[in-house]
């Protein structure tokens, strides 16, 4: 028996990243997975790679029309959606002096506003199957700003607020709405050679002195995902080996 058997599972970035390693979790443990991402090429090869119980559909996140069409789709192929998971989302390193309006504008469309598009769209489907659970991911940037992060920490608290507000919302009709919050996790861009010095400084700050690896982040996911987690809804949980506390 798996942990998510019979559930039907929308992963929004998924085509890579995070994004892809949720949805190989989610498809061991007995999920059907769709792959919502926009970058079709790497969308659908994942997907195919996945199996059967995996397909992809492309999505502008910021647009309501794909959203809509996300939420047909997936119904036509597995059934109500029983969870989603807010992951796409997209940095800038910009100061407030700096950013001009257009990108922060940007950031806010595929950072914020996809996750109130998602979960506005996904919420009638989710109440056919009597259930729901909603994972949206923030980050560090959520709970506490850097120098030149000013859109990506506008958009990670956006994302914070509107968790809290559908928690209320959505309640009534037995769907959880819980957020988390990762640090530094191993991924492609903390590889290259431009970014490996920032990342050994960072660790250095890590109380675990060490950055995470995605699964440890997945493992997070698939418990909110989970009937495991039936009675947590608001929830907001830091996955950061602790760095946190080096900040105050």
């Amino acid at each position: 028996m798996g942990r998510l058997d019979n559930k039907v599972a929308v992963i929004t970035g998924a085509a890579g990243g995070m994004g892809a390693s949720h949805a190989e979790l989610f498809i061991e443990e007995g999920a059907k997975v769709v792959v919502a991402d926009f970058n079709a090429e790497a969308g659908e090869e994942f997907a195919e790679q996945l199996g059967e119980n995996a397909a992809f559909v492309k999505i502008d996140v910021s647009s309501e029309d794909d959203w809509k069409n996300l939420v047909t789709k997936t119904e036509e192929l597995f059934g109500p959606i029983n969870i989603l998971v807010n992951n796409a989302g997209i940095t800038n390193y910009e100061s407030v002096q700096d950013i001009d309006y257009e990108t922060y504008q940007k950031m806010m469309k595929i950072n914020a506003d996809s996750v109130l598009l998602g979960m506005k769209y996904v919420h009638p489907s989710m109440k056919k199957g009597d259930t729901g659970s909603i994972v949206n991911v923030s980050s560090l940037a959520g709970m506490f700003s850097l120098p030149n992060l000013a859109a990506y920490t506008s958009s990670k608290f956006a994302v914070r607020g509107l968790t809290k507000s559908a928690v209320l919302d959505f309640g009534k009709d037995n769907i959880r709405v819980n957020a988390i919050f990762p640090g530094v996790i191993r991924t492609a861009i903390t590889e290259q050679e431009d970014t490996k010095k920032a990342i050994a400084e960072m660790v250095n700050k890590i109380p675990l002195q060490r950055i995470a690896e995605p699964k440890e982040i997945s493992n997070l996911v698939l418990f909110f995902a989970s009937d495991e987690s039936s009675y947590i809804s608001g929830a907001e949980v830091v996955i950061d080996g602790g760095l946190t506390v080096s900040y105050g």
